[in-house]
């Protein structure tokens, strides 16, 4: 059964047509969802690199290297499923797993913020790393990914679930566009450190780059799958009709990707899209911004204290104060208890 909502991909958007001379108009560049559409293969889809907004998330934190590596493709896939919600809202990616990275959270608010942060086992990882078993299934080991949708007071939230058994990021929301969406899709997430050039010398950046695409043919018979009851294959084979020529030539063209284009920035997306859609003709539309922006707030957290009884006050006491820090932001906020004493 299709979940109750879905991602498919619909824009109004003004559309820029690709030509050979890709210099004639402007790239969205870093940090922009830019949508795009292949109509002669009956293709919708999205793709983002992610620079400066990725790389201060990540810095703020100063997660090791696998954790950060692992957060990076959380936050690739949440602005790509994020930004095509077209009401005001969240959408919410989480892991819960029983690995030593045994959450990561990415939290996109329309329109444009994104926040994250991830929670691990220092111990567990630095006994991994020293073994050299980094890998993400290694790393989040057993559990779910979940995502939800979020359209705020007096409405439901709806959320799909994925399995996470030995399994990616990019395989599991595979999985979920094939067991609750029906929508035949591919997914494809890169992530590096790149040096780049600066004041005092060269620093290490995070990027991050992903693409989505989606077969959406009018003819409804086309567009959906049969429910395939969760098969082991390869959900990138096993879902779709291998006879069904335009979606088999859109994982072929996919498929040439190499993780680098996703991530490099003299190339970006629009170029890339040219390279993998040029013999089709490919459709350009308006790029999507997104930021690095919290939604908590001193007044936020104080209302959440002011709900706290006399004794749970007392106990949130530390040094005379009552210090609270965003786990998203690490903004810390501090309190006089004397402010709450009246309750």
């Amino acid at each position: 059964m299709a979940a109750p909502w879905s991602f498919v991909m619909l824009e109004t958007h003004q559309v820029t047509e690709h030509h050979p001379k890709l210099g004639e108009f402007g790239y969205a560049g870093d940090d922009h969802v830019v949508p795009f559409e292949v109509g002669p293969l009956d293709v919708r889809g999205r793709t983002v690199q992610l620079g400066p907004m990725l790389d201060a998330i990540l810095s703020r934190h100063d997660y090791p290297e696998p954790v950060a590596r692992l957060l990076a493709e959380a936050c690739v896939l949440t602005v790509l499923l994020g930004t095509s919600l077209k009401f005001e809202g969240k959408f919410i990616l989480q892991t819960r797993t029983d690995g030593p990275v045994d959450m990561l959270v990415a939290d996109f608010t329309t329109p444009s913020a994104l926040r994250a942060y991830a929670r691990f086992d220092a111990d567990r990882l630095e006994a991994l790393v020293a073994a050299g078993e980094t890998s993400q299934q290694t790393l989040l080991g057993g559990g779910v990914l979940a995502l939800t949708i979020d359209q705020g007071a007096h409405t439901q939230r709806y959320q799909g679930i994925v399995q996470l058994d030995g399994e990616t990021l990019e395989d599991a929301a595979r999985t979920y566009f094939r067991q609750s969406e029906q929508i035949p899709t591919d997914i494809r997430l890169s992530v590096a450190k790149l040096l780049t050039p600066g004041v005092g010398g060269a620093r290490e950046q995070w990027r991050a780059g992903g693409i989505l695409a989606q077969f959406l043919p009018q003819s409804p018979e086309r567009m959906r799958v049969p429910d395939l009851h969760g098969g082991d294959g390869d959900p990138r084979e096993e879902i779709h009709d291998p006879t069904d020529n335009s979606w088999q030539e859109l994982l072929a063209l996919l498929g040439t990707i190499e993780p680098t284009e996703l991530i490099d920035p003299t190339i970006g997306a629009e170029r890339l899209l040219y390279r993998l859609f040029h013999e089709h003709g490919v459709r350009v539309f308006g790029g999507v911004p997104v930021a690095d922006q919290c939604s908590c707030s001193r007044d936020k957290i104080r209302g959440i204290l002011e709900g706290f009884s006399a004794q749970e006050i007392e106990d949130s006491t530390e040094d005379g104060g009552i210090h609270v820090a965003c786990e998203f932001c690490s903004t810390q906020y501090d309190f006089d208890p004397a402010e709450f004493a009246a309750q």
